[in-house]
Parts: structure tokens; C-alpha cells; sequence
């Protein structure tokens, strides 16, 4: 456990620190696009982040190749080799698109691209496991269509849920943290030595994105654009292939005296990806309606629009910091449950503990259309928001007797634009106070 945390941290301090000089080249290079219709920021914010995580990415796993017991990844695979291959042209692919723009279909190409040479590579699925009947073989067609397929939607999954300030970073190190939890489990706790990369590889992505978030959380000073988006999502991908295929069900019955229990050991794995997909089960389920929603009303399924989960939740009235918040909550949720699912003998528990936090988790998402209000005695002197209508009504007539002036909605509009345009009018082009650092 030290090293891969040594090489967590390595990962995560790299990335950090890169950040901020990627961030000032960024807007140097112009990599800072203006406001479209359908974004959540006010002010252009620069992109290029996906520089310091790839820099974070190679830090972290040259510190784990000169690491006693992580060294042995780099020598009896060709995993690390694949993953720096395909994360390389990924990363590219995503920089071009960052700073010039790349159409919809040619960014497809690039990634079936980039997983097509891990493939080439060794890493590609190889066969599928079935408690009770062994490694299932599929064809080199097979194994090499699946990994494709993975590696498209995963990216894309990703890429559909990078639109609030710290969204995808967070979400995707939830879902690596449970990844690595499990692979962990399967390499120290069964002597699964094939489950050594994809803990190495969780292990990194956790550190690129805690690396990363202290600099895009709310209000964000950077984002990651498609070369971090495409990246984290690659990532993943590779993860869930480099331990797919490579554990044999029948080994672990041995281990667990039953095979009751190894079905439960291997839940989230003898079914073909099942853990990959449940850790990423809600940008998978906004990825399928985004699709359905644009192919539907005539449009292109690479369309961009304004209807996706996390803009759903804004408009309801949640506010960005909740917003993201509820999706971290219910990323949570999905992946370490199945996680836990694995780890218990009986799978009662965890899906009574799982109702109640699905239970907590819907009224937290309701609240905004359950607004508390105050007693009377106390609401003038709370927010307007808790107030009824009449104390708020009663309240603007005390004003306009005291002389007070009044605001339509329309000189509130106005007002508020030319408070943006003055606080605009004494910032530099990145965003920030002339008279900050």
C-alpha cells in the first residue's frame, strides 16, 4: 500500500504544480474559447488542463518504476507500454481540439485510433469470466472490438460530464478510488498478481485528479478541455481492460472454500465490465440520453446542447456547488455499492444501506421545490428566499414609503450587466484581478 500511495501523491503533486504555468500558457496560446450558449461560466476561462495531468501521468509512473514491488508491472506486461501509447495520442488529439477545435467525426477516428494501438499492444480483453465454467475465450475480433468499444465509450462518457467546475475530475476519482479498492482486494487479498496494473493504473488517475481539483473546483481557474476529459476517461478504460480476462474465477473458489463466495468475490468482474460500467453509471446513462434526446428531434448525436444532467439540476434550482455535490453523491453510491457487494458474504446489507442513501439522496435532490420558510415572527430577519410572499410584499411597501428605491426585474437585468461589465473592464484576459496574483 505505501508505494502505490507514494506514487499517488508523486502523481498528485505533479499535477498541481504544473497546473499553474499550464494554466498562463494556455491563455498565452489563446486556448481560452469565448462563452457559448449553452456554458454555465460567465467570464472565457483557458483549457489545456489535460497538460498537467499527462505530466502527472508520467511522473507517477516513473516513480512506480523504480518501486520494489510496482516495478514488476513495467517488466511482465506490456500494459504501461500500451497505456503510454494510446494516452499519447489521446492527449494530442485532445490539445488540437482545445485550442483549434476538431470535428466530431475526425475526434471518433483518433480514439478508435488510440485504442486500436493498445490493442496492437497486448492490452485488449482476452477472455471473460464465469464462476463455475471458467475463463470463457473470446476470438482476437472479439477481444479487440470490446476493448475499442470500451475505450469510445468510457472517453465520450466522460467527456459528456465535464460542464460544471470540478464535475469530471471528482467523479472520475470516485470512480477510481472504487476501482483501486477492488483491485487491491483482488491482488493482496487473493494473490491475484494480474490485478497489479489496474491498481497501479487507479492509483495514478486518483492522483491526476486530486492534482488537478483544488484548481477547477468553483469558481474554476482552468479547465481540463478534451486533452484532460479524453484522458481521465482512457484511463479508466484501460483499467478495467488490463483485469479483465486475466482472473481466473476457479482460483479464487480455491481460495474461498466455495464457489458462493467467489461468485461474490468476482460480482463485479465475471459479468463482462461490470464494475468499469457501474462506476461510471451516471455519465454512461447521460451519455444513452443525450443521444436518444438529440437523434430524436432530428439533430446530429454529437450535437451540444444545454440538457444534460448536471444542467438539470441548475435549472431546478440547485446551486452550482450542490449541483455537483448531488453528482459526486450518487457516483458514490453506485460504484461502492457494488464494491461492497463483493466484499459481503450476504448482499441484504448493502442493499438496505444502499435504499436508504437512495432514499437521502432523492430528497436532497428535491429541495429546491420544497423550499422551507421561516415563522413569521422571525422572517424579516432571514434571508428573502425563506420568507412568504406577503412578508416580502409587506417589505418593499415599508421601502417605498421610506423613500427607498424600487427595481423592476428589468433594472435588476441591467443593473447586474453593468456590474459584470465593470468587473470585466479591470481583468486580465485569464479572468483574474489586475490586483491579484
Amino acid at each position: 500500500m505505501r508505494e502505490y500511495l507514494l506514487t499517488l501523491f508523486t502523481t498528485a503533486a505533479v499535477t498541481y504544480l504544473l497546473t499553474a504555468p499550464v494554466r498562463k500558457f494556455a491563455i498565452l496560446a489563446g486556448a481560452m474559447p469565448p462563452v457559448r450558449a449553452r456554458d454555465v461560466h460567465r467570464e472565457p476561462t483557458p483549457r489545456l488542463g489535460g497538460i498537467a495531468m499527462f505530466g502527472g501521468l508520467c511522473a507517477g509512473l516513473l516513480m512506480a518504476a523504480h518501486l520494489t514491488h510496482l516495478k514488476a508491472v513495467f517488466h511482465n506486461g506490456s500494459d504501461v507500454k500500451a497505456l503510454l501509447s494510446g494516452a499519447g495520442i489521446m492527449w494530442v488529439l485532445g490539445v488540437l481540439d482545445d485550442k483549434w477545435g476538431v470535428d466530431a467525426l475526425v475526434k471518433m477516428g483518433g480514439q478508435m485510433v488510440a485504442a486500436g494501438v493498445m490493442v496492437w499492444q497486448g492490452l485488449t480483453v482476452i477472455s471473460i469470466p464465469v464462476p463455475g465454467v471458467g475463463p470463457v475465450s473470446v476470438t482476437p475480433m472479439q477481444g479487440t472490438l470490446i476493448s475499442v468499444l470500451l475505450v469510445v465509450i468510457m472517453v465520450n462518457a466522460v467527456n459528456f460530464i465535464d460542464g460544471l467546475d470540478g464535475l469530471a475530475a471528482g467523479m472520475v476519482c470516485i470512480a477510481a478510488m472504487a476501482f483501486f479498492l477492488y483491485s487491491y482486494r483482488l491482488l493482496f487479498g487473493y494473490g491475484v498478481e494480474d490485478a497489479s496494473p489496474a491498481a497501479l493504473f487507479s492509483a495514478v488517475l486518483i492522483g491526476m485528479c486530486l492534482g488537478f481539483l483544488p484548481h477547477n473546483l468553483h469558481p474554476a481557474r482552468i479547465f481540463m478541455g478534451d486533452s484532460g476529459s479524453m484522458l481521465l476517461g482512457l484511463m479508466l478504460a484501460v483499467a478495467s481492460i488490463s483485469i479483465t480476462g486475466r482472473v481466473d474465477p476457479d482460483l479464487i473458489t480455491e481460495q474461498t472454500g466455495s464457489q458462493r463466495e467467489a461468485v461474490h468475490a468476482l460480482v463485479p468482474i465475471y459479468i463482462p465490465l461490470l464494475l468499469p460500467l457501474t462506476v461510471v453509471a451516471l455519465p454512461l446513462a447521460d451519455l444513452l440520453l443525450a443521444v436518444v434526446r438529440r437523434t430524436w428531434a432530428g439533430k446530429s448525436p454529437f450535437a451540444a446542447d444545454k440538457q444534460h444532467l448536471h444542467h438539470r439540476l441548475l435549472e431546478i434550482g440547485h446551486s452550482h456547488s450542490r449541483a455537483v455535490l448531488i453528482m459526486y453523491f450518487w457516483a458514490a453510491l453506485f460504484a461502492f455499492s457494488t464494491v461492497a457487494f463483493s466484499v459481503t458474504d450476504t448482499g441484504r446489507v448493502v442493499v438496505l444501506i444502499g435504499a436508504g442513501l437512495c432514499l437521502l439522496g432523492i430528497v436532497v435532490l428535491l429541495l429546491p421545490r420544497f423550499r422551507p420558510r421561516a415563522p413569521k415572527a422571525i422572517q424579516p430577519l432571514v434571508p428573502p428566499r425563506y420568507r412568504d410572499a406577503e412578508v416580502s410584499a409587506e417589505g418593499s411597501a415599508e421601502s417605498a414609503r421610506a423613500g427607498l428605491p424600487q427595481f423592476s426585474a428589468e433594472d435588476a437585468e441591467l443593473l447586474h450587466g453593468l456590474g459584470t461589465a465593470a468587473s470585466r473592464a479591470g481583468r486580465h484576459p485569464g479572468g483574474r484581478s489586475r490586483h491579484e496574483g
